[in-house]
């Protein structure tokens, strides 16, 4: 942190104190993103479902970091972002220790739910970093280097908590395992309060339920016929419906948003020549950063001698494969700055997403040796931690100081909806010939795996090319 420590000056001083306190509230989220992946099936176990049934985690935490993210970001410009930042810790903290008392898969699937209010603290911090810096005369490099230093601090404790849960389920009991991230958040939460200073927010006016309604419906209307799709597939009426009546809602919100002079929603900042390509990055990077998980492990782990195809790994190597991945992300937060330094912002936003492109495509020609896997998600995971560390900051710098906090959350909100889309459409593409939901009782055709990859190269290079024509608003 001493590189955001300028000349040693009591403001500078100041503000390395508060991103040292923020980078408390990444390893929580590092702890949350991390520390549940080894062990869902053994969470399974714990709550007597089957290993399929876990995907319902991903859909609850999708719609509700969906629908919550918009406003509480909008909060944040109203009452101010430390605010908010704490609700949404206490909110998690619930959620974490919900999951830790409930009896049934029921009370668990709730819990995980309300656990997803953690999406929000990543453009809630770096909007305080935004603001702390506005009298610096740097705000852009120091809340570049701000946010470069929490997501690199985000992504090692992903791999430090996948490591300690993973060696801790064999010794104690699932409810003692599942407390520890609920102390984690909750010790978060008294630094937060003790830690970074209480700011005025700087937005104007009043909350817009009127827009936080329509909002609902359209986000409800979508994350819900998606879900459907990827659950009854492609010929699945009710989710088409659902689709294209979200869709629809979108017309009356666009209007009712943009007759209101404090919107929940600003239509008109969205498609500003600053903001909309960062937005439409956010949802095209979403598809593969969210969307291909699932099917990149069950690709890593399909045996080539009754499939056809895959590396037949074992799961300590997937969680290899993992950490691989996750270093690189941090690689590529932390570098960021060199980045910018040597190509500009708008050039290094485009150069990550092309690298993004690039390892995506490498996965089409080259997936038959672990060794061509994990160069293929190394170069996947550099470019990917610069588009992680820098999309926040890139819509704070391209916004107004009363919608920083709204800027930075819909980055958030729009990767979320572009995975739960992508989730959707490699979940029809895998499951024309098989389950992906346990590969023991059929296998995806490769040509589902090569729709996934494709898919990821051209949304990551299209993103790309609406980065490279990005001028300031």
């Amino acid at each position: 942190m001493t590189r955001l420590d300028m000349q040693l000056s009591p403001h500078a001083r100041s503000l390395a104190t508060i991103v040292g306190f923020l980078v408390c509230v990444e390893i929580a989220s590092g702890v949350l993103q991390g520390y549940y992946t080894p062990i869902y099936s053994d969470i399974a176990d714990h709550l007597s479902i089957k290993d399929a049934d876990v995907n319902w985690f991903e859909a609850a935490q999708l719609i509700v970091s969906a629908l919550l993210v918009p406003p509480l970001a909008r909060l944040g410009d109203l009452v101010g972002h430390k605010k908010v930042l704490l609700l949404s810790t206490a909110v998690t903290a619930i959620g974490s220790w919900g999951l830790a008392l409930a009896p049934t898969f029921g009370t668990f699937l709730v819990a995980w739910a309300v656990q997803g209010a953690y999406v929000v603290w990543l453009p809630l911090e770096i909007s305080i970093i935004h603001r702390r810096t506005a009298d610096t005369g740097r705000q852009a490099l120091l809340t570049r280097r701000g946010a470069a230093i929490l997501v690199g601090a985000l992504e090692l404790s992903v791999i430090v908590a996948a490591l300690t849960s993973g060696a801790l389920v064999e010794s104690v009991g699932m409810s003692t395992l599942l407390a520890l991230p609920a102390i984690v958040v909750t010790l978060c939460l008294g630094l937060v309060w003790f830690g970074v200073e209480d700011v005025p927010g700087t937005g104007s006016g009043t909350f817009d339920w009127r827009g936080l309604g329509l909002l609902t419906v359209v986000l409800g209307l979508v994350m819900g016929g998606l879900i459907a799709i990827r659950v009854a597939g492609p010929s699945s009426v009710l989710g088409w419906a659902l689709v294209a009546l979200g869709l629809l809602a979108l017309v009356p919100f666009a209007r009712a948003e943009g007759r209101v002079e404090e919107p929940l929603v600003d239509v008109r900042l969205l498609l500003s020549p600053g903001q909309w390509p960062i937005q439409l990055t956010a949802f095209l990077f979403g598809m593969s950063v969210l969307g291909a998980q699932i099917p990149l492990s069950t690709f890593t782990r399909t045996d080539p001698e009754t499939a056809g195809y895959g590396l037949g790994a074992s799961a300590s190597f997937v969680s290899t494969l993992i950490g691989v991945y996750v270093i690189f992300l941090a690689i590529g937060a932390f570098t960021l700055p060199l980045w910018v330094r040597a190509l500009g912002e708008r050039r290094s936003l485009a150069a990550a997403a092309f690298l993004v492109a690039a390892g995506y495509a490498l996965w089409l020609p080259f997936h038959d040796h672990t060794w061509q896997a994990l160069i293929n998600m190394a170069v996947v995971g550099v470019g990917s931690g610069a588009l992680v560390a820098s999309l926040p900051a890139a819509a704070a710098g391209a916004a107004p100081p009363s919608r920083t906090g709204f800027a930075t959350g819909m980055t958030n909100a729009t990767k979320t909806v572009g995975g739960a889309f992508a989730s959707a459409v490699f979940a029809i593409a895998l499951a024309s010939a098989g389950s992906i939901a346990d590969p023991r009782y059929g296998h995806a055709p490769l040509s589902g795996y090569y729709v996934v990859w494709s898919v990821c190269a051209v949304a990551a290079l299209l993103a790309g090319l609406a980065l490279s024509v990005r001028r300031r608003s």
